[in-house]
């Protein structure tokens, strides 16, 4: 039988055993953390062609929006944004334009403000999208918005402010 000599092996053993229990911890600790990274715009109606309920994201750039989503991308310039609107229901000054939807809205109101309405005539055409979105995603927007396009997001927080 060999003599073994525990003096010089107990530490390697240890650091080994330290190491592969770090391992663990962490790859346990990362699984079940993993975020879904869901885009927070929802395509709730418009005159684009994108189906309704296309989830993507919004980009706000230097010129304008662009929205993209797995079924097309829409651009939005700031020129011509005459309403930007962040509510409960629908912008009622959109549905009054009487654009023509390839999207319609559905009347809908919602305790909590979850459309982000954008109305834009751009190059003489009338276009409208209405996007699903919870308030904490749009929060960080709002600023973005105002740095870039110079205008502000008409934010309504209760049914009083508006009717």
């Amino acid at each position: 039988m060999k003599n073994i000599n525990w003096r010089t092996k107990l530490p390697a053993i240890s650091t080994n055993l330290l190491i592969a229990l770090l391992l663990l911890a962490g790859a346990a600790y990362g699984k079940n953390n993993k975020k879904t990274d869901v885009p927070p715009f929802l395509y709730e109606a418009g005159t684009e062609d994108l189906p309704k309920g296309c989830l993507g994201r919004l980009e706000v750039l230097k010129e304008g929006f662009t929205f993209k989503c797995p079924a097309g991308n829409i651009s939005l310039p700031f020129s011509g944004v005459s309403v930007m609107e962040f509510r409960p229901d629908v912008s009622p000054q959109a549905i009054a334009l009487k654009p023509a939807w390839k999207v319609p809205p559905e009347p809908a109101r919602v305790r909590e403000n979850k459309y982000f309405t954008i109305v834009c005539n751009d190059q003489g055409k009338l276009r409208v999208v209405v996007f699903r979105v919870s308030e904490d995603d749009m929060r960080p927007y709002f600023a973005e918005i105002e740095l870039q396009s110079g205008k502000s997001v008409k934010e309504y927080r209760s049914y009083d402010e508006f009717q």
